[in-house]
């Protein structure tokens, strides 16, 4: 069949979707800085009450992960995509609704961020085995560039818009934009024309239980996918535990105003957006192994430079040690994700795909907590200086095992 004239532009059920999923990240990442400053500015909360926020919005990703991909396989997705969306948007209206009738809490926060972590696995998983059943096969590869390229850029805007908000209106304010994000995502899906085929059904659960075991198992004895995990689920212990309290150290630490703290933050994801330009160039001109070797680099030391921000030009260092981290977590991520693609063989590749991310995501409710409770005990300056402490030396990790003596990464398992 001849490529679509225009590309996906002209693909009317694909730009509902695209359209959908930008909203929803724009207000995704207006939400993950104006939720924790609700808890701040409104409520007062602790450093150790914030970081369990950030806890609860990842903890569904070690409590449900695999199962929810299970049942993801069983049952048609934009269905499913529709009812997270709009059972998103409730969770988040809820809160302006209760500061409104001033009975706000913190534990409304928490069960707030748990139920849309909740929704967000499954909305997730659901979207990535949708997008194939919407596109032609040569289509997919483009679909995927467009989709991640608006979930990078809305890194930069969400926070910077986050804090103008909550400057100008409150940080209740900025999570009711959240909700009315979902709630556009909703009606996007919901227009949709594509019929989607019922899913075959698929094994008894005994013999799922097995293939998962599959899966977890080639990771753990694959010497590459072993170590890239590892590297994966320490490097998240730092950079979710100091992004924990971020937000607690920039305001009460730092002393800087809400406005400027969420354009900070924005500004210090740049590097992404770049790192996810070079990831290719880099693995070309240097070799994938070696690539993903320097991004592991610019991920961890940069990371010192953040505890120095404070008030006036210290600002630069947040920015400057933010966007290195963020341009070499972005280059790793893209060279690791094609690595795996093309590595794994494709019988595996799902439960490669979900065995790792479970790894990974599952440290992060646990470095959340931790770096709460640093906070707690020796204040967000301490809890950001230990955390970034942590990172810095992660990249070691990737030094044990075959990576350093290699060009490129291999084309398969021997």
């Amino acid at each position: 069949m001849p490529p679509r004239r225009g590309g996906l532009f002209r693909h009317r059920d694909f730009r509902l979707l695209w359209a959908g999923q930008t909203v929803s990240a724009l207000g995704s990442n207006v939400t993950a800085v104006a939720l924790p400053l609700a808890a701040v500015a409104v409520l007062d909360a602790t450093t150790f009450q914030v970081a369990v926020l950030t806890a609860a919005a990842w903890l569904p990703w070690l409590l449900v992960g695999l199962p929810a991909g299970a049942w993801v396989d069983r049952v048609r997705r934009r269905p499913l995509m529709i009812a997270c969306d709009l059972v998103s948007a409730a969770l988040f209206l809820s809160v302006p609704v209760a500061a409104v009738l001033d009975v706000l809490t913190v534990g409304q926060l928490l069960v707030v961020a748990l139920g849309a972590g909740l929704a967000r696995v499954f909305f997730e998983t659901a979207d990535q085995v949708y997008l194939p059943t919407l596109l032609r096969p040569e289509e997919v590869p483009e679909g995927n560039a467009k989709l991640h390229a608006t979930q990078t850029a809305s890194y930069l805007v969400g926070p910077g818009l986050a804090g103008l908000i909550a400057q100008l209106a409150g940080a209740v304010a900025a999570v009711l934009l959240d909700a009315l994000s979902f709630l556009v995502s909703a009606a996007c899906l919901g227009r949709i024309r594509a019929a989607e085929p019922r899913p075959a059904r698929r094994d008894a659960p005994s013999s799922l239980r097995r293939e998962v075991a599959d899966g977890l198992r080639f990771v753990v004895r694959d010497p590459y996918l072993r170590v890239l995990t590892v590297f994966g689920a320490a490097s998240n212990i730092g950079l979710t535990g100091y992004q924990a309290v971020l937000v607690v150290f920039l305001v009460r630490s730092a002393g800087l105003p809400a406005g400027l703290v969420g354009l900070l933050i924005g500004l210090a994801s740049v590097g992404g957006i770049v790192g996810a330009g070079l990831a290719t160039v880099l693995a070309r001109r240097l070799g994938s192994a070696r690539a993903l070797l320097l991004a592991a680099g610019t991920t961890g030391p940069p990371a010192l430079l953040i505890p120095l921000a404070g008030p006036g030009p210290r600002v630069a260092w947040l920015v400057l040690g933010g966007a290195l981290v963020s341009l070499g977590v972005a280059v790793g991520n893209v060279i690791k994700g094609s690595f795996r693609q093309t590595y794994t063989p494709h019988a595996l590749l799902g439960r490669v795909t979900v065995s790792m991310q479970l790894l990974n995501y599952g440290t992060i409710p646990l470095a959340a907590v931790l770096a709460g409770a640093l906070g707690a005990a020796w204040g967000p300056t301490g809890a950001i200086r230990v955390m970034t402490a942590w990172l810095a030396l992660t990249p070691l990790i990737m030094l044990v095992g075959p990576l350093r003596r290699r060009r490129d990464l291999p084309a398969s398992p021997r």
